[in-house]
């Protein structure tokens, strides 16, 4: 009797927790599809307000580096996360007798070295890059003010950076999504690593809206955040060496890797 008892309860438990999953996954698609509605109702609502991409001030940057680079002849270009993830390439866009090393993480589609960019003063020599360039990338750079420090170090003096990254973005490329950069943070970063901004802009504007109710989040739709920051830096002189180190190395603290097939990109041109 007894066990016929506890078979009973445990069947109606079963069951119980089969309806409440069944009736959960009901309820979160019901809720999807009303997110969804609330966010085409959004969209509708800032169509008139879109701007053309291609007059962002964000999309101003990288022309004016590539000028910088058609000034030197035969440059030596490293770009610093060049696999070819989403299927673009940059490359094109440089001087055609350019010496171009694509670096990654990972091996793939325009890639040549394989590296972290955390010591590339150790793949590459002192001083022989003429311009570095990165899209995209610094997010996911568990240390980005080392990577800034590897990048003066490779760079010939004059020679240029150009970096492109996020003041706000969702989460993405986990586990290694671990910074946001406002312009005056970026700034900031190269300035005191030996180097001297030469342009220096925030853009692709958007909007946030909070799904709480706490009083202090319920303004912030009235407010524009940014998604895209680019950088132009000239290296003006070697780092202070006795004053700015990092000896902490990745492996040591961080036991993953950087996703080798992220479901979504968010690298922008």
């Amino acid at each position: 009797m007894h066990f016929r008892v506890a078979m009973a309860r445990l069947i109606e438990c079963h069951f119980v927790n089969r309806v409440r999953r069944k009736f959960g996954a009901i309820v979160h698609q019901a809720g999807q599809r009303q997110i969804s509605s609330s966010i085409r109702t959004a969209e509708r609502a800032y169509a008139e307000h879109v701007t053309p991409g291609a007059q962002d001030p964000y999309h101003s940057v990288f022309p004016e580096f590539l000028d910088l680079c058609h000034a030197i002849s035969h440059p030596r270009i490293l770009e610093i996360g060049a696999r070819e993830v989403s299927g673009n390439s940059r490359k094109q866009f440089l001087p055609a007798d350019a010496d171009y090393v694509g670096f990654d993480i990972h091996s793939g589609p325009g890639v040549d070295t394989v590296g972290d960019a955390h010591k590339l003063g150790t793949i590459f020599e002192p001083c022989s890059f003429d311009a570095v360039m990165s899209f995209s990338v610094f997010e996911h750079l568990a240390f980005p003010w080392k990577a800034a420090l590897e990048i003066n170090a490779i760079l010939r003096l004059g020679g240029i950076c150009f970096v492109t990254t996020h003041p706000c973005w969702p989460a993405h490329e986990l586990p290694w999504d671990f910074w946001r950069f406002p312009v005056n943070g970026l700034r900031l970063l190269f300035s005191a690593t030996g180097f001297e901004i030469i342009a220096a802009k925030e853009g692709l504007p958007g909007r946030v809206h909070s799904l709480v109710s706490d009083e202090a989040t319920r303004a912030i739709p009235y407010e524009t955040l940014n998604l895209g920051v680019a950088i132009i830096a000239k290296k003006i002189a070697d780092y202070d060496r006795s004053r700015l180190k990092w000896d902490i190395f990745l492996e040591e603290i961080e036991d993953t890797t950087y996703p080798i097939s992220p479901k979504t990109s968010t690298r922008i041109a």
